[in-house]
């Protein structure tokens, strides 16, 4: 099953972008034998700022077809580690081919597009800066492999 981030706006070179190659690697690595990956990061840029919509259009086109769309939102469903693993091998398991993790621009996600998600995460009630979410999801993804392959790097 291939991943792929899907975000708003461009990550410059720097500590977070370093964070996610280093944790999606670990991902493709952990993941291969697993049937999970490859992962990849997809950028969008509404570069005219004509808000929400004009970003879901790009988003949506950024979707490859037939993906499944999970939104990191403040409002989606808050999981265990163990239990996103769970989930990560269950949409796995159920022969889903991509799925698509999307991160929204700065003021969230279209409301349009949210309520065409299959799903909806969030890391907390707290409201994360972008860059970090991708920062978090990539390691989380990571994690999730790790739990899946019986590797210690999770430890309760």
């Amino acid at each position: 099953m291939r991943v792929h981030i899907v975000a708003v706006g461009r990550l410059r070179a720097g500590p977070e972008r370093n964070l996610i190659d280093d944790y999606l690697t670990r991902f493709d690595r952990t993941g291969r034998a697993l049937a999970l990956g490859p992962a990849n990061v997809i950028e969008v840029e509404d570069k005219k700022n004509a808000g929400m919509g004009a970003e879901a259009a790009l988003l949506e086109k950024a979707i490859p077809n037939g993906a499944l769309i999970c939104i990191m939102d403040e409002r989606g469903k808050v999981m265990t580690s163990p239990d996103f693993a769970d989930q990560l091998g269950g949409w796995r398991d159920q022969g889903r081919q991509d799925i698509a993790f999307v991160i929204g621009g700065a003021d969230g996600l279209d409301p349009a597009f949210r309520a065409k998600a299959d799903a909806a995460l969030s890391f907390g009630k707290m409201v994360w800066p972008h860059m970090l979410v991708r920062v978090m999801l990539s390691e989380q993804l990571y994690r999730a492999a790790s739990i899946l392959s019986g590797s210690p790097y999770h430890r309760a």
